[in-house]
């Protein structure tokens, strides 16, 4: 862009301004100003505004600091750029900024304020679990207190929308399980136990923490945007002003009707990834399908199916929970939101991650 302005200098020392000043072209101007004081090493220079067409109050306002701070004398000032100048109220020019500037913070201190916030989410959702804990045998013993309705509804956006992305997921992971462990045991003469590999690993691990994974992302989020749209719009307030209580007609019907779909989602994983293996190995491994899956019931029992259902409810509820928590959390405009949103989704893989591992050293010595 070019400056919109020249600078040239009298046989005095006075600085002659021409052209135009406007807020593109300010930042250049202060930068090759301060260039000319450091090269002239003097304290103060003329600045004669005779030759200057026009300003903005950007650059009225650039010229008056370097007036205030004594840098430059200004004269010579156009009618024109006199009425600019008069709508700049220099009183402020001298009071401490509304933001202050950006400071970095000591690496011990932002250790402590993470630890601190840290422990305030804690503390915060535990007591949402215990409102839950509370409103749960409450709804249970009261089931028309229930939004029937909106648990079917939820259940259809968690479970039967999601069966398209699972069952493609659980596809493919089957599919390259069974091929990378394929090219190993080939070597070896060992193609049969690719079935076994590929049973256990979608049965027992990956099945459940998949179906998770995903349910986190596609309605963890939306629970958390949706309360907190609401919190936002001050809706809940209003729920609350007529005698509604916000857990039990937005939490409840939300974790009851999770709850109830990933463990099914869970067993329509788990087929879809074995079909997976069984795809690699028919076609790849000269595997029949009756040797496929007798090598694969061989391996697994029901005790491994029910460990797996039991982990996928535990993760419902963590997904649920989590992003409602953060819903009623929300405290803003459309920004926080979208951080809370995140924020659910984050900390719902990160405890889902945390409990898969709880629950196989557990089951290890369980079994």
């Amino acid at each position: 862009m070019a400056k919109g302005y020249q600078l040239s200098r009298e046989k005095d020392g006075t600085i002659r301004l021409s052209g135009q000043i406007s807020l593109p072209q300010v930042p250049l101007f202060l930068k090759e100003m301060e260039r000319i004081f450091r090269e002239e090493n003097q304290a103060s220079f003329k600045i004669d505004l005779t030759d200057l067409e026009g300003v903005d109050s950007a650059g009225a306002l650039a010229l008056a600091q370097l007036e205030e701070t004594g840098k430059a004398i200004l004269k010579g000032m156009t009618e024109e750029v006199r009425r600019v100048f008069e709508l700049i109220d220099r009183d402020t020019i001298h009071q401490p900024p509304l933001h202050e500037a950006e400071q970095r913070t000591p690496l011990f201190e932002s250790v402590g304020a993470l630890c601190i916030k840290m422990a305030y989410d804690f503390v915060t959702l535990m007591t949402f679990a215990g409102e839950l804990i509370i409103s749960l045998p409450y709804c249970l013993f009261h089931p028309r207190s229930l939004r029937w309705n909106d648990i079917f509804r939820n259940m259809k956006r968690t479970g039967v929308d999601a069966l398209p992305i699972v069952g493609l997921l659980s596809l493919l992971i089957g599919l390259i399980m069974a091929f990378m462990s394929s090219l190993q045991l080939k070597q070896l003469g060992a193609n049969i136990y690719v079935a076994s590999l590929v049973g256990i690993a979608i049965i027992k691990e990956l099945g459940p923490m998949m179906t998770a994974i995903i349910v986190a992302g596609r309605s963890g989020s939306a629970f958390a945007a949706e309360i907190g749209t609401m919190i936002v719009n001050e809706e809940v307030d209003a729920l609350t002003t007529m005698g509604f209580h916000p857990i039990r007609f937005l939490a409840i019907p939300k974790i009851i009707a999770t709850a109830i779909v990933v463990p099914l989602l869970t067993l329509y994983a788990m087929m879809f990834g074995i079909l997976g293996g069984l795809i690699v190995g028919i076609i790849g491994l000269d595997i029949t399908l009756t040797t496929y899956l007798r090598e694969s019931l061989r391996v697994v029992d029901v005790w491994d199916v029910t460990t797996s259902l039991i982990k996928a409810f535990t993760f419902a509820l963590l997904i649920a929970g989590v992003g409602c928590h953060r819903g009623f959390q929300v405290s803003g405009g459309a920004e926080a939101v979208g951080e809370a949103t995140t924020s659910a989704v984050v900390t719902s893989i990160f405890l889902i991650i945390v409990a898969d591992a709880a629950y196989a050293v557990i089951l290890h010595y369980i079994g």
